[in-house]
């Protein structure tokens, strides 16, 4: 018998309890690798849009026409998402402040700082999406395991008690599916923990970039606030 088939005869000849934590860390390490590519895809795009926006915005295009192309892709049913999201909601705050009587060129730029903070927090939590269910699954999945551990080992030493002979053989296959169970805690946990970490790192990258921008962009709208040269 190879190592392959031992290893799936103790699977199958584990203990329903044991088989039962078996199922949930194989779901948890199917449901992470399902979540970890697709943030991956997410992210990765997020920072490719990022730079094209970035690299269209500062080339000197004019602003109202940067705004009216978004416009055509909403109406589009295209969503504007990260740094185009972040200059539509500060540019649409500009236009609507400006207008109003009695607001002076702080007060424009205060409203249109707000409002880029908003849109800069809702997509920090769209990029933030299922990154706590990898956190949770790096931190639990080993317990889980352990838990099937003990309940082998547990059962190992209760069919020892009631064997005639007290051999290594009587105990082994059921501490080998226990440690079975812990392979499979580590196996979720390891890669959950390395995506959760390199996904929050590079979350981290792209919200210091969008608060960049909305620092920068209201710089530049403060010359066009009202009571400004040029306004």
């Amino acid at each position: 018998m190879n190592e392959s088939i031992s290893i799936w005869s103790l699977i199958v000849e584990a203990s329903l309890v044991v088989q039962i934590i078996m199922a949930i860390l194989v779901f948890l390490s199917l449901a992470s690798w399902a979540i970890i590519i697709q943030r991956g895809i997410s992210l990765r795009r997020a920072v490719s849009e990022a730079e094209v926006f970035e690299d269209s915005f500062w080339s000197g295009l004019d602003l109202r026409q940067v705004y009216a192309d978004g416009a055509e892709r909403l109406a589009d049913g295209k969503p504007l998402i990260g740094l185009e999201a972040v200059f539509r909601a500060g540019f649409k705050e500009f236009h609507r402040l400006r207008k109003k009587e009695g607001y002076n060129a702080s007060m424009v730029i205060e409203g249109v700082q707000r409002a880029m903070r908003i849109s800069i927090s809702h997509e920090q939590t769209a990029l933030e999406r299922h990154l706590p269910f990898l956190a949770s699954v790096a931190s639990v999945s080993p317990y889980i395991g352990l838990f099937g551990t003990v309940w082998g080992i547990m059962n190992s030493f209760r069919g020892l008690a009631t064997a005639s002979q007290a051999t290594l053989a009587t105990v082994a296959p059921g501490i080998s599916e226990a440690l079975v169970a812990t392979a499979m805690g580590l196996f979720a946990a390891i890669p959950a923990v390395i995506a959760y970490n390199r996904f929050a790192s590079d979350v981290d990258t792209l919200l210091n970039s969008y608060n960049t921008f909305a620092e920068e962009f209201s710089s530049v709208l403060s010359h066009n606030a009202p009571g400004q040269k040029g306004a």
